[in-house]
């Protein structure tokens, strides 16, 4: 069974930092993208950034200069680094996995999810 563990999210303050793991189980990864998104209640799950299994990545406007993804394949895990934080970052962060081999923004292309980490900006 594929399980998806995101940990590291937290209360922090804006300005701060916070380092975000997912952890994939059941089978491996190492040739699959992983992304992470997030999202507020009422709202849409908004895409974060995404990592191809050689290291390619994207990410959206808002967080770039400030957060970076990377993965270890050999840990079969991803990590989001958010540095800079803004009180706008505060979200459940989830990460997913989708069968392909490049990066991908699109959330409805993701086959596996998480089910997510709260992360807080206070002002």
């Amino acid at each position: 069974q594929v399980q998806l563990v995101e940990s590291g999210g937290s209360l922090v303050q804006a300005g701060g930092s916070l380092r975000l793991s997912c952890a994939a189980s059941g089978r491996t990864f190492s040739s699959y993208t992983m992304g992470w998104f997030r999202q507020i209640p009422g709202k849409e799950r908004e895409f974060v950034a995404s990592i191809s299994w050689s290291g390619g990545s994207i990410c959206v406007d808002s967080v770039k200069g400030r957060f970076t993804i990377s993965r270890d394949n050999a840990k079969n895990t991803v990590y989001l680094q958010m540095n800079s934080l803004k009180p706008e970052d505060t979200a459940v962060y989830y990460c997913a996995v989708a069968r392909t081999w490049k990066v991908i923004k699109n959330p409805d292309e993701y086959d596996y999810w998480g089910q997510g980490t709260q992360v807080t900006v206070s002002s």
